[in-house]
């Protein structure tokens, strides 16, 4: 297409966009592809690949799907997608005919993967165009993945065992960033966990978090782990208290299981305009408070029984957060494997490998706790043969006001 031919104005651009959002309802799943395909050659672009994150967190996928270019998975760590998902900024990457573009699919906050591109160049109405189209191609995906299983296909690497399909269908959002507060976290080994699992909301000025362990594995584990997160829920949206949320979980998995079961569990609130955060541990390694890229303490908290053992009602331990800090989540997968000679990973080495991680460049707590994670498995030795889960929290505070006024 002769490039100056190509109109790329704002009216151009808003004509554009709306045709995608008329015919988004009604669009099968399997349609998206050719319709983003013909969306991107109506600016002059080519080759458009649609990659997703793989369910390990390594690899962006390439979605398979009619006038898409489907090319090899890219890693996650040391490509310009990977560099364009982790960064959730758009990567160009010049060449001899043209310029590949990488813009991630940003759902909100949550990456759901990277749309990639060729223009023969690249102007700035290019980029603010595209721009919004990845944003609407990213709510396209999110929302007819309730539709199908084509995009869980593409983004399975390997069989993926009952109790991890239970658990993935269970979880929010890996990430989710506004400007006071930012959470991330990642389920290992991603086709076996059976018992871990997260949740969070964020409810006008509280963030609710919630971080479980389910005791035993496979499907047993997995259906506690159901009955956990489900009575948190439904305690987040009906009580006040953390105190009451631990009693309504307890209640329920004792009713279910018996007293024989019982789930570990890290129960928190932000203020996230203040940075107060009250604590409720109920049998999990104590958190981390990392500062300015280095682990500053444990956050302790009262004894308090796992749930389903039927404890009195927990006292409330409160922490106030400054500006920038971490706050590092974790269950006992990651740090009772044992590694080379038998011994215990510990705590200890893995305070210091966020340590080592944070004297380097950060690149978002997305990125930060991605490489992590990946740093902490070589240290195993490749080995997660417990459910390992990691989840973080990063205050910032302010406000956000601003971005509900027009300009």
């Amino acid at each position: 297409m002769d490039e100056e031919s190509v109109d790329r104005s704002e009216g151009f651009g808003e004509r554009l966009l709306g045709l995608l959002l008329d015919r988004a309802r009604l669009l099968p799943p399997q349609l998206i592809a050719p319709l983003i395909a013909e969306e991107v050659a109506g600016i002059g672009g080519r080759d458009v690949s649609i990659l997703l994150q793989d369910y390990a967190q390594e690899l962006l996928v390439p979605l398979p799907g009619r006038k898409l270019h489907v090319g090899q998975p890219e890693p996650m760590a040391d490509s310009p997608a990977g560099r364009a998902f982790l960064s959730a900024d758009v990567v160009e990457v010049p060449r001899v005919h043209g310029v590949r573009m990488y813009l991630p699919l940003l759902d909100g906050s949550d990456q759901v993967g990277v749309m990639a591109l060729t223009l023969d160049a690249v102007g700035d109405d290019d980029r603010r165009l595209l721009r919004r189209l990845a944003g609407l191609v990213a709510d396209m995906l999110v929302t007819k993945n309730a539709y199908t299983d084509q995009f869980f296909l593409a983004r399975r690497r390997e069989p993926m065992s009952l109790s991890a399909e239970i658990q993935w269908g269970l979880l929010p959002p890996l990430t989710m960033s506004v400007p006071q507060v930012a959470v991330a976290g990642i389920l290992e080994p991603a086709y076996r966990v059976a018992g871990d699992s997260f949740d969070y909301a964020l409810n006008d000025n509280i963030l609710h978090a919630a971080v479980i362990d389910a005791m035993g594995h496979g499907l047993d584990a997995a259906a506690m782990a159901t009955i956990a997160i489900g009575a948190y829920r439904h305690a987040r949206r009906v009580f006040i208290s953390l105190a009451e949320k631990y009693a309504f979980m307890d209640d329920a998995v004792t009713r279910q299981f018996g007293p024989d079961h019982f789930v570990t569990a890290q129960l928190m609130h932000v203020n996230i305009a203040t940075g107060e955060m009250e604590l409720v541990n109920a049998g999990h390694p104590a958190p981390l408070l990392i500062r300015d890229g280095r682990v500053v303490r444990q956050l302790e908290s009262a004894t308090t029984l796992p749930i389903g053992f039927g404890g009195e009602e927990p006292r409330i331990r409160e922490h106030t957060l400054q500006p920038g800090d971490r706050v590092l989540c974790y269950t006992d997968g990651i740090i009772e494997e044992h590694v080379a000679g038998g011994e215990l990973f510990g705590e200890q080495r893995l305070i210091r490998c966020v340590n080592r991680l944070g004297e380097e460049l950060s690149q978002g707590m997305r990125a930060d706790l991605l490489r992590l994670s990946h740093t902490l498995k070589r240290e195993r030795g490749g080995r997660t043969s417990d459910d390992a889960t990691l989840f973080m929290i990063e205050w910032h505070g302010g406000a956000a006001d601003h971005l509900a006024v027009l300009d």
